[in-house]
């Protein structure tokens, strides 16, 4: 079963109409070219877009040169409300700042310390879908849950049933399903004090997880203070000083720090869990060989086991290639460049998309087909190299992308160790971009135990 994509646009359209199309869904109101060109201009009465494929532009942007192009203030407008200034907005030296003092928490040694809270959530999972066996299960939902679980444990040593981890939990449910990837403040350049048309459901949501987070974040700094804080990847960031400055973060610094987190560390996670349990509920042989090796993983399991999974990590890794949960990243221009032989000017936006990247039809053999053993073949690991980029790449690339690739096959082998998955006939999910790549309608699975 070849898994889905959304459908393509005619290649032109009106302006408005393309507005119309965005709000609803970014994937389907591009074009198909997409998939095959290099590079595609898009002009707007307000500035000027490049979409760019071109993995050797990609390589300058992201790797090479990307003090020449920042985060685009423009994508900011639409998360601000929800993000404040964390690390996933801001650009230069308040970057700088905020990395120095995050990415020690997420190095080697610390993943090994949070595996335990880790297999704990992927237990806790597992026996939520023991108590569904013989039903249809809305699987979005479970990994929504179990992807929580995780970070609450992870982060402030908190299971998803504590009552205050809960609340956070629903109401980041209710702003996914309310927040589209870019606001349409993101084309128009409006002075500060017009209202940047967030949806109102989005802003309540916001506000409610802003003020729960913030709640979590004074708790932990009681604790730090008497000295009974656990050792966990909060008290880390807490309590860890930039080392040119000796600051720390402040409360609020850690609040916009903390949602980040979640929005990169659940969501994306989520989202990508739910597609993979799809993809090998739809392609059964896969599942097989799967379960059959997730054999290797006991309840007692340790970090080095996960280093077993080689079949588990092709899988979510495939995952990631045919739906990364942040389809579309984008850039600005500092200073005018030449891009295949065009001008593109100071103040444009260059939009890379994994999305287009990882199905590019010059790039890829098979682009939309499900194959995880391209993983071990040369040209797997050459495009790998080249067109792969689903926790972007450089300096920005997600300080969480090793606990991911930890955390997502983890799951994948523990659920399907004990359970076997099954589409329902007829049903196949649509892809579309909320605030990650998630289905229009659910995921629906049927849940047999092995």
């Amino acid at each position: 079963m070849t898994p889905p994509k959304p459908p393509s646009r005619p290649d032109r359209v009106s302006m408005l109409r393309y507005l119309r199309l965005f709000r609803a869904d970014i994937l389907s109101a591009q074009p198909a070219r997409l998939y095959r060109a290099w590079m595609a201009e898009f002009r707007t009465p307000f500035f000027r877009s490049y979409l760019v494929n071109d993995p050797q532009i990609v390589r300058t942007v992201l790797r090479e040169r990307p003090a020449d192009f920042p985060k685009s203030g423009r994508v900011a407008e639409g998360l601000r409300p929800l993000l404040g200034r964390s690390v996933f907005l801001t650009n230069g030296a308040e970057w700088q700042r905020q990395r120095r003092i995050i990415d020690p928490a997420f190095e080697g040694g610390r993943l090994r310390e949070t595996f335990p809270a880790m297999l704990a959530a992927a237990g806790a999972a597992r026996d939520r879908l023991e108590r569904r066996v013989g039903e249809v299960v809305e699987i979005e939902a479970e990994t929504s849950h179990a992807a929580a679980d995780v970070i609450f444990r992870t982060l402030f040593s908190l299971p998803i049933e504590d009552a205050l981890a809960r609340r956070v939990f629903d109401a980041f449910r209710a702003y996914q399903r309310s927040q589209p990837i870019l606001n349409l403040a993101a084309f128009l350049p409006l002075p500060a004090w017009v209202p940047r048309f967030h949806r109102r459901e989005a802003r309540v949501a916001a506000r409610l997880i802003r003020t729960l987070i913030a709640e979590l974040v004074a708790r932990r700094r009681d604790e730090i203070a008497a000295g009974t804080a656990p050792d966990d990847l909060a008290t880390k960031i807490m309590t860890t000083p930039d080392p040119e400055t000796g600051e720390t973060f402040s409360a609020a610094e850690m609040v916009d720090q903390v949602a980040i987190f979640f929005l990169a560390g659940h969501e994306t996670s989520a989202s990508a869990l739910a597609w993979a349990l799809w993809l090998v509920a739809s392609h059964p042989d896969w599942q097989d060989r799967l379960a059959e090796e997730a054999r290797l993983i006991g309840d007692g399991a340790a970090f080095g086991d996960v280093a077993r999974l080689r079949l588990a990590r092709d899988v979510f890794r495939e995952t990631l290639r045919l739906y990364p949960p942040v389809p579309m990243m984008v850039r600005e221009t500092a200073c005018s460049e030449r891009f295949r032989r065009r001008a593109v000017p100071e103040g444009a936006q260059i939009v890379l998309s994994p999305w287009h990247q990882h199905r590019h039809e010059r790039i890829w053999s098979d682009p939309d087909g499900f194959d995880p053993g391209r993983w071990r073949t040369e040209e797997g690991r050459r495009c790998g190299r080249e067109a792969y980029m689903p926790f972007s790449a450089g300096p920005r690339v997600c300080p969480g992308a090793g606990f991911a690739m930890v955390e997502g096959p983890l799951l994948l082998a523990v659920i399907l160790r004990d359970f076997r998955l099954s589409v329902l006939p007829g049903e196949l999910p649509e892809p579309i971009a909320f605030l990650t790549v998630r289905s229009r309608n659910g995921i629906r699975l049927r849940v047999e135990r092995r």
